[in-house]
């Protein structure tokens, strides 16, 4: 099909009364995205009945993201998500956003992911040493747990919260699965007694009543324990002299626990598979891990940045299991393409999509660690690779959850293969808007005697 001229949005089939195309991105939302990219560099499609405007060139994700930026906030589908997440740095916008993240910030320095690298190098050595040769175990699971753990250790002292991370691995699953399909369904069905409505709200109120506990509790101290709440507590914004409400550090701390986890958890689960599934990367991965970190399996702070196949692999499992939806909402009117949008317009655009557009990246659905080597990089197009997101809302925990991913991976690789179950399958499951393994049983096989 041909792309639009720009006057008017290319259209999405498809469409269902009332429902709009939240069937299809129900049913099938890695299909349904990727399969907007040739309709147009702006796709009209229907969220119930909220008309929904996708992008689908890189030039116009840097205008919506980085040169216009200010002309947008966060759209309908995260401020569905406003119950469990409230008025964190993942829905926040403008002004109060900027402020936010100047006092977020200095929680993800250098120096401080230097000191937290120790307590996930910490806890994969723990989770290492509790396998043993043969054994299997549910990969996607462990590495929920290790990533909600590494969050709950680094964010509060080990006296307040035990209780917290207990509770993060109880309702993350709850509140990501049902969460996705509240925010891409007809608002007035959140209203209904339906088991899951029940399910969400009432892992909502468990979650905020802990974390509340926990920042009262820190508060009330008044002391720097070292740990991610207490530079949240203790922050103050050099422009203004101001710190956080309690209100605003739980919405933080949430955040944090929430979204913060699963980029991590997510990517070491199917780092694990593909490399099973490709021996040469395998080989040369764990050659790299020899020869840096040697028989380990302590991993340090200074090992992660010369673990640089270790990161091509890393880069590539970010590309292939991405987010496949983000929204956002114009303030004022806009023309994108030539085509004018009033204020108050709804916009997408799928990371996923573009991570397997064959105008960006060279064979897609092929798992090929060297095209983010030195020398092949450079072929990626600018605003095409979105992990993390783009421009001023870039997440300010990239690094973090790249010191976590090569210290694990690493951790492991220094003594053990993980090797898929026969007969087992494993395929994405995408209701909780990232494409989560289906399962992820493998058996442990020692790598030295």
């Amino acid at each position: 099909m041909t792309r639009s001229s720009g006057t008017v949005p290319g259209s999405a089939p498809g469409r269902w009364p009332v429902l709009g195309h939240a069937v299809a991105m129900l049913r099938q939302p890695l299909r349904f995205m990727s399969s907007l990219q040739d309709r147009g560099s702006v796709v009209r499609i229907s969220l119930g009945t909220v008309p929904v405007y996708v992008l689908t060139t890189p030039e116009l994700l840097h205008q919506v993201l980085v040169s216009d930026a200010e002309r947008f906030e966060k759209g309908i589908f995260f401020q569905r998500m406003r119950p469990f997440l409230g008025n964190g740095l993942v829905l926040s916008s403008g002004e109060f956003y900027r402020r936010q993240r100047r006092l977020v910030q200095p929680a993800f320095h250098r120096t401080r992911i230097a000191r937290y690298s120790e307590t996930m190098s910490r806890v994969a050595r723990e989770l290492v040493d509790s396998w043993h040769p043969g054994q299997v175990v549910d990969v996607d699971k462990r590495m929920q747990d290790l990533t909600i753990s590494v969050a709950g250790q680094t964010l509060f002292s080990a006296d307040l919260g035990s209780e917290v991370v207990r509770e993060i691995e109880r309702s993350v699953p709850i509140l990501l699965k049902d969460g996705t399909i509240r925010a891409l369904t007809p608002k007035f069905l959140e209203k209904l007694p339906l088991p899951g409505n029940r399910r969400f709200d009432e892992a909502i109120s468990r979650v905020r009543r802990v974390v509340s506990d926990v920042v009262e509790s820190a508060r009330e101290g008044d002391t720097d324990r070292g740990d991610l709440l207490s530079t949240l507590i203790f922050s103050r914004d050099k422009e203004t002299g101001e710190g956080m409400s309690d209100r605003q550090v739980l919405d933080e701390v949430i955040t944090l626990l929430i979204a913060g986890t699963q980029t991590s958890a997510l990517a070491l689960s199917w780092f694990f598979y593909e490399i099973a599934r490709h021996p040469g990367v395998e080989r040369r991965l764990h050659a790299e891990v020899d020869d840096v970190v040697g028989p380990g399996p302590e991993v340090t702070f200074d090992d992660v940045s010369a673990l640089t196949y270790t990161h091509q692999v890393a880069n590539e499992i970010l590309r292939k299991y991405s987010a496949w939806l983000l929204m956002r909402r114009s303030t004022a009117d806009v023309s994108l393409d030539g085509i004018d949008l009033p204020a108050g317009s709804e916009l997408a655009f799928s990371p996923y999509a573009f991570h397997h557009d064959p105008r960006f990246f060279r064979d897609p659905e092929r798992f090929d660690p060297d095209r983010w080597a030195p020398d092949r990089v450079t072929e990626v197009p600018r605003d095409t690779f979105l992990p993390f997101g783009s421009g001023m809302h870039h997440c300010p925990g990239h690094h973090f959850a790249h010191a976590e991913i090569a210290i694990t991976v690493a951790t492991v690789a220094s003594r053990h293969r993980l090797v898929p179950v026969p007969g087992r399958t494993v395929r994405p499951n995408v209701t909780a808007g990232m494409p989560y393994p289906s399962q992820l049983p493998m058996t442990v096989v020692p790598r030295r005697a």
